[in-house]
């Protein structure tokens, strides 16, 4: 719990050094906050603190969602540091978008420590909306009020799609909470309600994480928002919706029926066929890298399908790794636009090499 207080008040904080005219303190204020929560989480290791126990606590914070928190910590502790030379430091622009990055961060934190259908949904939508308005946040750029709408209305209705999920679970079982699901299927048996329910489920995922055939929406939108924005789409969110599916698919819904098996395996495959061929013909360097996102998600899947039999330590790796490799990739093309006026295409990054040997080399 100490973990969400930190990044609500942190949040909290920057928006008062907006109001108070101290914009220069809000990136430090930020590395500082940041740093605590990793020291805090590392502290409450092995506590498996259940907050509000006594009311029947729906987060309980055991080692995996401290490991999740911690990984969320480093990468936008790394995402700060890149992005603060992209917004001028005494504009209130600055405020507004840092302070909706850690509102977001707040739902990533959630979706690793819920247990309970219903704050599953909460850290969905905390995490979601505060993107919907950053993937907007240029205001006179057509691509970016493009990409916040498309991003808008298909969150929307994945997030529709797994509240009604959520909703048929509750039906057939009367409960939200993660372990009674799993008492319920222990026997192996599948409802039609829960059938159905399990499927929406699956389905609202698979939109937020854009695996194939749900991914269409990825490549306008990361191409539309601003730079700084798509690389913590493609990191923390996606990181975080990971985490969020891995708990449910790989505890409370075992076993999983085989044809949810095989069609997660007919998504995997799909999507890394897809994705990476994709890739391959395209120009602008930012669709390309969406394109590259999904195919992540097809390999993070993987780790979703074998839930039950795979320590999570293994996703967890995945998404620092993949994540940082992510955060230069996009901050490099962000370099390169500026001084090739915001050209992203691929031919502004010829004679990169010559121009910048460590943003090529980083690249």
């Amino acid at each position: 719990m100490k973990e969400i207080v930190i990044i609500s008040l942190l949040g909290i904080a920057v928006l008062a050094l907006d109001v108070l005219k101290m914009r220069k303190l809000v990136l430090p204020v930020i590395i500082l906050g940041l740093l605590g929560l990793i020291g805090v989480s590392i502290a409450d290791w092995g506590l498996n603190e259940t907050p509000f126990a006594q009311y029947g606590g729906m987060l309980t914070f055991d080692n995996t969602a401290l490991s999740f928190t911690i990984v969320f910590a480093t990468i936008a502790l790394l995402w700060f540091l890149l992005a603060g030379d992209n917004y001028a430091s005494g504009t209130s622009q600055r405020t507004d978008i840092f302070a909706l990055v850690l509102f977001s961060l707040c739902g990533a934190v959630v979706l690793s420590a819920y247990t309970n259908l219903v704050m599953l949904f909460l850290g969905v939508e905390i995490l979601s909306i505060p993107v919907y308005v950053l993937a907007a946040s240029q205001r006179k750029n057509v691509l970016s009020n493009e990409a916040g709408f498309k991003y808008f209305f298909l969150g929307s209705l994945a997030s529709a799609v797994l509240l009604f999920g959520i909703s048929l679970c509750y039906g057939a079982v009367g409960s939200f909470e993660l372990k009674a699901i799993q008492e319920h299927l222990s026997g192996g048996y599948y409802s039609p309600l829960i059938l159905t329910g399990s499927a929406l489920m699956l389905i609202g995922f698979a939109f937020k994480i854009s695996v194939a055939p749900f991914h269409l929406w990825a490549p306008d939108v990361y191409q539309g928002a601003p730079t700084p924005v798509t690389a913590y789409m493609s990191t923390i969110v996606k990181g975080a919706a990971f985490a969020g599916m891995f708990k449910l698919f790989g505890s409370a819904l075992q076993p999983l029926p085989e044809a949810y098996s095989t069609a997660i395996v007919f998504m995997i495959a799909i999507t890394l066929i897809a994705s990476n061929i994709t890739a391959v013909v395209q120009t602008d360097t930012k669709r390309m890298l969406a394109f590259s996102s999904i195919s992540h998600a097809g390999f993070m899947l993987g780790f979703v399908l074998t839930a039950s039999t795979t320590s999570p330590k293994y996703l967890i790796y995945y998404t620092l790794t993949y994540s940082i490799a992510s955060l230069i990739s996009f901050f490099v093309i962000q370099h390169v636009a500026a001084i090739q006026n915001e050209d992203a295409s691929t031919d502004a990054f010829k004679g990169l090499i010559k121009r910048s040997p460590v943003m090529a080399v980083s690249m």
